[in-house]
């Protein structure tokens, strides 16, 4: 007898035994709240490979944490912890390290406990806390925190209120936002924009697709670079390094050392408060050059450059580069 096998039939038989059904994955969440006490400064970390960390500062000696657990079991090889397991066990027992003032929330050793299980934390902590905040995938919202605050993210945005401290913030794609920030401002995002305001310290901004918008409040260096985007910095009270490949840059401020800024593709200009001398070279491929300032010109006038002293000179040097746009001083 012979019997023909059709390869269509075959394949849909194929199908429906060793692919799963989405429709048919197991999802389960659950939650849980636990108080810890401390007492003076706190050291704390949170980690989340998929889920949403808020921090926020509450009343001294103790720490408040609740977590929001999700996980699924959609794969066709899942191990032996089902997702209901998996949340059950979490919940039992959450992932919360206390060495006296050392506290870390997140930290997951087990490789199947954490497999496709996401969670979002809320933690109250009190004011004097240094924090390291890392998500995989998710936002990131703190506020209050008196000590240096690190926070990354590999997608996701990152929000700070009220620093006390340090801020250093680098997500890989989403914005970063700080508001009010005690001590310097340092951050880095792949793609999004950057804004910074009140920025007592010195500031590092890098955005690689994204404009960036700080204002410094006290004095210190300062270096801005964007890929792709428009750059604004204002109340400026020290060095700078500014550089954009393709947008606008303006800068405000009182410039006590060097000042170099470049733009490829995009015009300049800068506003300069009192009444400062310094030393200027700027030049542009293509675009016009203003100025507002009585200047001293040293050396071969060129339609496409200007060099010279403003105010008998002796102060810092104005170095201004764009390929294509005009240059404002003013």
């Amino acid at each position: 007898m012979h019997t023909t096998f059709r390869p269509l039939a075959a394949a849909a038989l194929l199908a429906v035994l060793v692919v799963p059904s989405r429709a048919g994955a197991q999802e389960a969440t659950g939650s849980f709240e636990r108080t810890l006490t401390v007492s003076g400064p706190v050291d704390l970390e949170v980690l989340s490979g998929s889920g949403r960390i808020e921090v926020r500062a509450g009343q001294a000696g103790r720490i408040e944490i609740s977590g929001r657990v999700r996980a699924d079991n959609w794969r066709l090889f899942s191990g032996r912890l089902n997702a209901r397991e998996r949340v059950r066990r979490i919940e039992a027992k959450p992932p919360i390290d206390q060495t006296g003032n050392r506290v870390t929330i997140g930290r997951i050793d087990d490789e199947e406990l954490r497999d496709q299980v996401s969670i979002s934390y809320t933690v109250v902590v009190p004011p004097d806390t240094t924090l390291v905040s890392k998500t995989g995938s998710g936002s990131h919202l703190i506020e209050g925190v008196r000590g240096a605050v690190t926070a990354s993210s590999g997608s996701g945005s990152i929000h700070v209120r009220n620093a006390g401290g340090d801020v250093r913030a680098t997500t890989g794609s989403g914005s970063v936002i700080a508001d009010t920030v005690a001590g310097s401002f340092s951050a880095n995002s792949g793609s999004g924009s950057i804004d910074g305001t009140s920025v007592k310290g010195g500031i590092t901004v890098n955005s690689g697709s994204g404009t960036i918008v700080v204002s410094q409040s006290g004095g210190g260096p300062v270096e801005a670079a964007s890929g792709s985007g428009s750059i604004r910095l204002t109340g400026l009270r020290g060095s700078l390094r500014a550089s954009t490949s393709s947008g606008t840059l303006r800068v405000e401020g009182e410039p006590t050392s060097d000042w170099r800024l470049s733009s490829s593709s995009g015009s300049v200009t800068i506003e300069l408060a009192g009444h400062p001398a310094f030393a200027l070279d700027a030049h542009s491929n293509s675009g016009r050059i203003d100025t507002s300032y009585p200047i001293t010109v040293s050396g071969t006038i060129d339609r496409h450059g200007l060099r010279g002293s403003v105010n008998g000179g002796g102060g810092p040097l104005l170095h201004v580069r764009t390929s294509s746009g005009g240059i404002q001083i003013r």
